[in-house]
């Protein structure tokens, strides 16, 4: 049992009340979608090894799981009959819930023993036919909606520390995962061992402003950066150190927010107004609360030795971009990661806002991040591990989602053009195969090139219109003629 078993069963947690106890039934159908996968012509499938179906207690000494590693051996084998590349992630948020219990989950250093001991079972098991592996999928999330927001299991709300807290443990974790590849593994079974990271842009406002121009860069380094840099260089980004522990006063500039919302619907921010004012130190947070060190917990030097380099390829899941803009948080707010950098997060109103009430399509956005991780971490090899578009639900089953071969259109595009710009781009998934339990929105959101019938014990799938543009990308690597294939799509399914 995982903590998103317990966490989603506790009511109020996840829309609707829903669970994850019956989503797609991938379990029993793997074959099935791996029939889908061939028909679409997929040449890799990225899925996650379940650390509790694997090791039911969390400890590897305690007791293994046959009847769960039969079943990963049965999936892997059948992608590669397939001729389907396995990428396998160790971690994408199901931490055993005995773990969470007796340990405190990634509250506790004890943590990286023990997902050690997970991850070295998995290359002892399948390293011989998998050669991509992921640590951790999208570890801000688990960070700071598991122990800071509590939005997400195991629902922790350890303001100002909690997500930190978490965040140290999981790079200590991923960091002793490659390690142990790297002298165990890597010259018997030749694989690659990454990490996944959530990689949103974040645009000044005013590019002509200095301090939106700070702040928008504190935004990235606080979202991906907080994961990447140490695992590149060894430490976490020195934005983070001085904003989060201590630093000199300044002034800036605050702005005026206004929410607005269009013709259309679609909600966002407004700049209404400029004024100056007197703020205390940026990098005030933890010495303004009295605290003799920082928030912000340190790796020794032996540790930033042992962490740096950790990485073979860098995975990116992006969606989506904001407009920043500098905003001072007083010390009366109370600590808090958001209110740590200082900053507040905008929206264009005339941005497509198709699902997701975060997720807005604004493709340049993607350029500019993947450019950035090339600039920042010395042209590191990356594959897109994760981009896509929900719909928002509905009361009738809508396959023709024109909005979504346009989101991938315009997202794939801007793509091509950093591949162009010399950034080592090597691979692309979707975000994602099916519909399935989207978290703490649980089935109100539908990602998914096929449809799924949650409402059916059998969950059948059908093919959205996607589908079939998703394939035709795949099969040209890269755009036929856009507009011709779009409108014979379109002809063909939304009639």
């Amino acid at each position: 049992m995982s903590i998103w078993d317990v966490f989603a069963h506790k009511k109020g947690k996840i829309y609707l009340n829903d669970t994850g106890d019956h989503s797609c039934e991938g379990y029993y159908k793997f074959k099935d979608d791996i029939t889908l996968m061939r028909d679409m012509k997929l040449n890799h499938y990225r899925f996650s090894i379940s650390w509790p179906r694997i090791l039911p207690n969390g400890i590897k000494s305690d007791h293994i799981n046959e009847k769960g590693i039969k079943y990963y051996d049965d999936l892997i084998n059948s992608l590669l009959d397939n001729n389907i590349t396995p990428i396998v992630t160790l971690y994408h948020w199901d931490l055993p819930q005995v773990l969470e219990e007796k340990h405190g989950g990634w509250q506790n250093v004890s943590m990286v023993n023990y997902f050690n001991d997970f991850a070295n079972l998995c290359f002892e098991r399948f390293g011989n036919r998998v050669k991509y592996w992921i640590t951790f999928n999208n570890p801000w999330s688990s960070a700071v909606e598991g122990y800071e927001t509590g939005e997400h299991a195991p629902g922790l709300k350890l303001r100002g520390t909690g997500a930190y807290k978490a965040a140290h443990h999981m790079i200590k974790a991923h960091a002793k995962v490659w390690h142990t590849y790297d002298t165990q593994w890597r010259n018997k079974q030749r694989g690659q061992v990454g990490i996944s990271l959530s990689a949103e842009w974040g645009e000044p406002v005013d590019i002509t402003n200095q301090r939106d121009i700070e702040a928008a860069e504190r935004y990235v380094q606080f979202y991906m950066g907080w994961f990447a840099t140490p695992v590149f260089n060894g430490d976490y980004p020195q934005v983070m150190k001085d904003y989060i522990g201590k630093q000199y006063g300044v002034t800036v500039r605050g702005k005026t927010l206004e929410h607005k919302t269009n013709s259309s619907g679609q909600r966002g921010l407004e700049v209404k107004a400029d004024s100056v004012t007197r703020s205390l130190p940026p990098g005030r947070k933890s010495a303004q609360q009295g605290l003799g060190t920082s928030r912000l917990p340190v790796f020794s030097s032996q540790e930033k030795s042992y962490i740096k380099g950790t990485c073979d390829f860098l995975g990116v899941g992006h969606f989506t971009t904001r407009y920043i803009t500098q905003k001072n948080y007083p010390p009366g707010r109370g600590n808090s990661y958001f209110t740590d950098r200082d900053l507040a997060e905008l929206v264009d109103p005339r941005w497509p806002d198709p699902g997701s009430e975060w997720l807005y399509s604004v493709p340049w956005g993607f350029r500019r991040m993947l450019n950035f991780i090339k600039t920042q971490y010395g042209n590191p090899m990356i594959y897109v591990t994760e981009n896509g578009v929900s719909e928002k639900m509905q009361g009738c089953t809508d396959l023709c989602d024109d909005w979504r071969m346009q989101y991938f259109k315009d997202y794939v595009n801007e793509m091509l053009k950093a591949v162009k710009d010399g950034v080592n781009v090597k691979g692309y998934t979707a975000w994602s195969l099916l519909d399935k339990f989207e978290w703490d929105e649980g089935f109100s959101e539908r990602f998914g090139l096929f449809y799924v019938d949650f409402r059916n014990k059998n969950k059948p799938r059908y093919p959205k219109a996607s589908v079939q543009f998703y394939k035709r990308i795949i099969s040209s690597n890269g755009f036929p003629n856009q507009r011709e294939v779009l409108t014979q799509i379109l002809r063909a399914w939304c009639r």
